[in-house]
C-alpha cells in the first residue's frame, strides 16, 4: 500500500552530526545526503506523487555548505526544478526555524543559476 508521505529525519536517518559540502572533504557530507539519502527517496515521492518529509532536528547543526550542497544540489545536480521540489518536499525544523529560510534561499538561487 502506497502511502502519500515518505519521511526522513536526518538526525537519526542519516547522521546526527552533518559534515562538510562534499564528500572528498569529509564524512557525513551534504553531498553524501543528497545522492544516497534525499533524492532517492525525493525521487520516489515524485514517482509516487507524493511526499516527503525532511526532519532537521536531532542534530548538532548544520554548516551552511551542507545545506546548500544537499538542497541546492537537487537542482544543480539532479536537474529538478524548484516547483517540483515545493510540491514534493516539506522540510521541519521546530529546533531552528532558521535553516528553512536559509534552505529557500538555496533553491531559489540553485534555480537562478540555472
Amino acid at each position: 500500500m502506497k502511502t502519500n508521505q515518505h519521511l526522513i529525519n536526518i538526525g537519526s536517518d542519516f547522521s546526527t552530526a552533518p559534515g562538510p559540502r562534499l564528500i572528498k572533504e569529509g564524512k557525513c557530507s551534504g553531498e553524501e545526503f543528497r545522492k544516497n539519502t534525499l533524492y532517492p527517496k525525493l525521487a520516489k515521492a515524485i514517482e509516487e506523487g507524493a511526499q516527503l518529509i525532511v526532519v532537521l532536528d536531532g542534530t548538532s547543526g548544520f554548516g551552511t555548505s551542507f545545506l546548500e550542497e544537499a538542497f541546492g544540489g537537487l537542482i544543480r545536480e539532479n536537474n529538478l526544478t524548484l516547483s517540483c521540489i515545493e510540491k514534493h518536499l516539506l522540510i521541519v525544523s521546530e529546533e531552528d526555524p532558521d535553516y528553512l529560510e536559509e534552505i529557500e534561499l538555496y533553491l531559489k538561487d540553485a534555480e537562478d543559476e540555472e
